[in-house]
């Protein structure tokens, strides 16, 4: 990648960046056009290129920058410091709402990009992936405390439904215009339901 890319305004990287999120989150990779990216972004196709090699390129900084922007975020709301499961999750949600009004295509660019089965990009995508989130799941499950849950269950199995239905829920709300009030409500209302089913009741609730 060009390092002149960097040295633009923010504010003409963000178009760049915001346009290559939307495209290749409502296309296949193979099918996203550089054109339209370009043209979205407002330069001409040929100084894309100048910016990017190839449409690789841009598309792995793009994967790059979305998993790099997360854990910023992430960090920035105290997320990793919690012990508490859903005062965390809490947090994320705050956070990913944050970059949602930033870089409104970039939750659906992630899930897409995840399921990219393209083998130019496929297995760069998921060698980060697995770096990632490896490293997270680990430090998030370790901080829980079991007494806290119903007895015999699974911690690791409870996280990864939760996991599986945050990434279907933001998919299908990416296939409308992003309503970020409504996936704070939402949000808000999955959490308690988790609440109700995975902890463990106190005495003077049963």
């Amino acid at each position: 990648m060009n390092e002149k890319f960097f040295a633009l305004p923010a504010q003409r990287r963000q178009a760049v960046i915001n346009a290559g999120y939307r495209v290749f989150s409502q296309n296949p990779y193979k099918k996203s056009p550089m054109g339209e990216i370009a043209a979205e972004a407002g330069i001409s196709k040929s100084l894309l290129f100048y910016y990017f090699q190839n449409k690789r390129e841009l598309y792995l900084y793009l994967w790059e920058n979305c998993v790099d922007t997360t854990i910023r975020y992430m960090n920035e709301y105290g997320c990793y410091e919690q012990h508490d499961l859903f005062e965390m999750l809490y947090r994320g949600m705050q956070a990913k709402i944050h970059i949602l009004r930033k870089y409104p295509y970039m939750g659906a660019f992630s899930v897409r990009a995840f399921y990219e089965r393209d083998p130019q990009v496929h297995m760069d995508i998921h060698e980060t992936y697995q770096k990632y989130k490896s490293h997270g799941v680990h430090s998030i499950l370790t901080r829980l405390d079991p007494e806290q849950f119903i007895e015999g269950l699974d911690l690791s199995m409870m996280y990864r439904q939760m996991v599986l239905a945050t990434e279907g829920y933001l998919w299908e709300m990416m296939q409308e215009s992003v309503d970020v009030e409504k996936m704070e409500r939402d949000f808000v209302e999955m959490i308690g339901f988790w609440k109700q089913i995975y902890l463990r009741k106190k005495e003077d609730e049963k």
